[in-house]
């Protein structure tokens, strides 16, 4: 199915005007979350009617965010992300810190060999500039 360019023209516009609501509304949210803040503690009503608030509005702009084309392309990326993460073979807790004490003795031998050397051409370095005195 075709869409015809006047229609792609609709959607683009579109999608910009609800992204354009998004970015509004995760700027609401910042600003009504910090401008509601203050010394309440957890369980007094503001605090629990701002948290309400912010999973409330946070959620709508999910959804808005989600009727975009990129929302949904979006979407069926994590969807396909997941559906590969299923195919991975994960190392087991033996082979797990088998490889991280192989890294780590590396990174340890690799190290004093680099110390070595700095230790050899700093004395090479010393007796040379040494030579003129």
């Amino acid at each position: 199915m075709l869409v015809s360019n006047e229609s792609q023209a609709t959607n683009t516009i579109l999608d910009k005007f609800k992204w354009g609501l998004v970015l509004v509304l995760i700027a609401f949210i910042v600003w009504g979350n910090s401008y509601f803040s203050g010394p309440n503690d957890i369980y007094q009503p503001n605090t629990i009617v701002r948290i309400v608030a912010v999973v409330a509005i946070s959620l709508f702009t999910l959804f808005i965010a989600y009727t975009t084309n990129k929302g949904k392309a979006f979407f069926v990326f994590l969807q396909e992300s997941r559906k590969e993460l299923r195919k991975v073979v994960w190392p087991t807790r033996k082979e797990t810190v088998q490889t991280t004490l192989l890294v780590a003795a590396v990174t340890v031998i690799v190290g004093l060999a680099l110390w070595g050397m700095d230790s050899i051409f700093r004395s090479i370095v010393f007796y040379l500039t040494s030579l003129g005195r």
